[in-house]
């Protein structure tokens, strides 16, 4: 098996190929166009069983995947600190894009179980949308902090309700009293507040064309207690198939619920604060909410608390529970997904 690194950037990427025992056999250049990557796989046809490895950067290495993908090559995707350990190590001092490719070719070697590049489907779809909404409420959220200090300079004494400004009724209520004022600030505290209004509306849209997307994904994620559609949304985007994992521990640990060993410690693990943060934080969400509300979420960390673990512990352990249940309803839903297309591929033919 002939192992080919990519080192990808925005304008060019760098193929080097190694054999089984890491010895370097070629390497080439070329554009990162689709008919670079044509020329790249006419130049990698020279050798019979071949596997592509690229460093996992996919706002740069997602349209080199997917020509890779179409025309039938195996692809994996090597994590950056993974390349970068090689890379360290090796003999040859420097960094340029033929020694980046040869570390990531190395590091593929290295590692027997990383991650197969996918086409992308629905679940991209659902990334794009969550994280373009949330994009705009960050937004939103800087224009509400500047339009509250133009309507403080404006009357000291209106009061706006916490969270307000997201709400059509108050904005309604800001804009009648806007039109009350003369001048500059009243002017951009006009237009801050039709920002607002209309970024308000685009995000109410998002929200429903990500809720449409998650029930016809993944049904089940909702039934979780404490899950809502946007937490669902994140985890479904992010997760991009729960079948690339191979078993609940390794989904854990993708998302940063699973501990690290530390035998040198007396507890033998401490806390992973690595792995996906945003899964992590979705799940620390659904975990507060069931708490909260009360549930099996919430007796299970009271059992814990009465054992001797602290609140903080509890609620740790309380996510990684959840984590396995998310991994679980994941593959039973994209199962069911999959039983379908094929009953449609069956009736169709």
């Amino acid at each position: 098996m002939i192992i080919i690194g990519v080192d990808a950037h925005k304008s060019t990427h760098t193929f080097v190929a190694v054999d089984e025992v890491g010895r370097k056999l070629g390497q080439l250049t070329v554009k990162a166009t689709t008919d670079g990557h044509l020329s790249a796989i006419e130049w990698a046809s020279q050798w019979p069983q071949l596997q592509f490895a690229l460093e996992d950067c996919r706002h740069v290495t997602r349209r080199l995947e997917a020509d890779l993908l179409r025309r039938g090559h195996s692809v994996v995707r090597v994590k950056t600190q993974l390349m970068a350990v090689h890379r360290r190590s090796a003999r040859e001092p420097g960094k340029s894009d033929p020694i980046d490719a040869h570390a990531v070719a190395m590091a593929a070697l290295r590692e027997p179980n990383l991650p197969i590049a996918r086409l992308d489907g629905p679940a991209r779809e659902v990334k794009l949308l969550s994280d373009h909404r949330h994009d705009l409420v960050c937004e939103r959220t800087k224009l509400i902090s500047r339009l509250r200090w133009h309507l403080h300079e404006l009357d000291p004494e209106l009061h706006i309700p916490l969270r307000g400004i997201r709400r059509y009724r108050v904005m309604d209520e800001l804009a009648d009293r806007l039109a009350q004022f003369t001048g500059v600030v009243a002017q951009i505290a006009g237009e801050l507040l039709d920002r607002c209004r209309q970024m308000t509306r685009q995000i109410n849209d998002l929200e429903h064309q990500i809720r449409d997307r998650v029930r016809a994904l993944a049904p089940s994620l909702l039934d979780i207690p404490g899950c809502g559609v946007l937490s669902a949304a994140v985890i479904i985007g992010e997760t991009a198939g729960a079948h690339r994992f191979h078993s609940k521990d390794a989904y854990a640990k993708f998302n940063g619920t699973a501990p690290i060993p530390v035998w040198s410690a007396q507890e033998r693990v401490r806390l992973n604060r690595g792995g996906n943060r945003t899964v992590n934080a979705a799940l620390h969400a659904i975990a507060i909410t069931q708490v909260a509300r009360g549930g099996p979420g919430k007796d299970y960390v009271a059992k814990l608390q009465a054992a001797g673990k602290t609140r903080r512990e509890a609620v740790r352990l309380l996510r990684r529970r959840i984590s396995d249940r998310v991994f679980q309803v994941l593959r039973a839903d994209e199962d069911e997904l999959g039983k379908v297309a094929n009953a449609s591929i069956l009736a169709a033919a």
